[in-house]
């Protein structure tokens, strides 16, 4: 992998491209070029037929210079590094700060190109690759560029071992909530990033998010356990504890070690109220009448005076004798 520096001091991680693809490459791409050429100048020769021969000759030149030296300029220019051969094999043409070609750059290597690649029938070409630790030849080093990988293979990604069993219930206890959002988001970049990463990189990343993480939650990290192991029981018991605040509890949530958690009793159905008011007490049995409430008046009729007549019948209570 080449280590190219761009102008924000930022490490670029290139693979440039080797030999064999950049021969198959410029094998195309000669193919096409000399192809185009060839019916070209059949088609000029039959026009200029009335032409002398010094004409001839001078148009043949600039078919010629045209065609096989132009020709690759115009394509490398306008798009952008990406001949033919280069676009089939998954190769392009960059500058050393990892931008793309302009027309100076293009320039420089398809005139030195002619030269050594068509002139010399490949053979400086080979010999420039070869020695060069990046596969440059010379139009490249002149040029100030670098033939690389488009197309890289990628790893299938591994996943990251679960925790233990034995430790669910330290995760569990801990206490997740101190955790910052910008440490959870680095662990799981990190995550999702291992696999690419270089072992001892990687093993030295892990051991400083975990240290990280359990100074927040006040626990040290299991002896024992890998540091990514325990980044990753970390990040799933907080995911566990998320889905059950946001979708409620489910058998097994958040159980690392797969015990089915206690059922929950369904609540007891209270009955509704008939209305939001208090309820009226309920009516007190009614005292037996007393005879005098019953007892007939002069005239024959029942008397109504009820209650108040029976206490005037026994006579005042708050001391007032009314008058003869």
């Amino acid at each position: 992998m080449s280590q190219l520096v761009t102008g924000d001091a930022v490490v670029l991680g290139l693979r440039p491209a080797r030999l064999p693809s950049r021969a198959l490459a410029v094998f195309i791409d000669l193919v096409v070029l000399w192809g185009v050429y060839l019916a070209l100048s059949m088609a000029l020769l039959s026009a200029t037929g009335s032409l002398d021969a010094a004409a001839t000759a001078a148009v043949a030149v600039a078919l010629l210079v045209l065609v096989l030296m132009g020709g690759p300029v115009a394509v490398e220019t306008l798009s952008h590094g990406r001949s033919l051969g280069k676009l089939v094999c998954g190769l392009r043409v960059v500058r050393e700060d990892g931008g793309p070609i302009r027309f100076r750059h293009a320039l420089v290597r398809g005139a030195l190109g002619f030269v050594e690649i068509q002139m010399s029938v490949g053979v400086v070409a080979c010999i420039a690759s070869l020695i060069s630790a990046r596969g440059r030849r010379l139009g490249d080093v002149f040029a100030g560029t670098l033939v690389v990988r488009e197309r890289i293979p990628v790893a299938r990604p591994m996943p990251v071992p679960p925790p233990p069993p034995w430790v669910a219930s330290h995760f569990r206890e801990l206490d997740l909530s101190r955790v910052p959002d910008g440490l959870w988001l680095a662990v799981r970049q990190y995550l999702l990033r291992v696999d690419q990463l270089d072992p001892q990189v990687s093993w030295s990343m892990a051991q400083k998010l975990a240290s990280d993480v359990a100074s927040f939650t006040g626990a040290p990290v299991p002896e024992g356990m890998p540091p990514a192991a325990y980044l990753s029981g970390v990040v799933a018991e907080r995911q566990g504890r998320d889905a059950q605040r946001a979708f409620g509890a489910w058998p097994g949530a958040g159980r690392p070690d797969g015990v089915p958690a206690a059922p929950t009793p369904p609540p007891v159905a209270s009955a509704p109220p008939s209305s939001f008011a208090p309820p009226s007490p309920s009516p007190s049995p009614s005292a037996p009448a007393s005879p005098a409430a019953e007892r007939p008046g002069p005239d024959g009729r029942p008397s109504a005076a009820g209650p108040e007549a029976g206490r005037g019948a026994e006579g005042p209570r708050t001391g007032f004798v009314p008058p003869a």
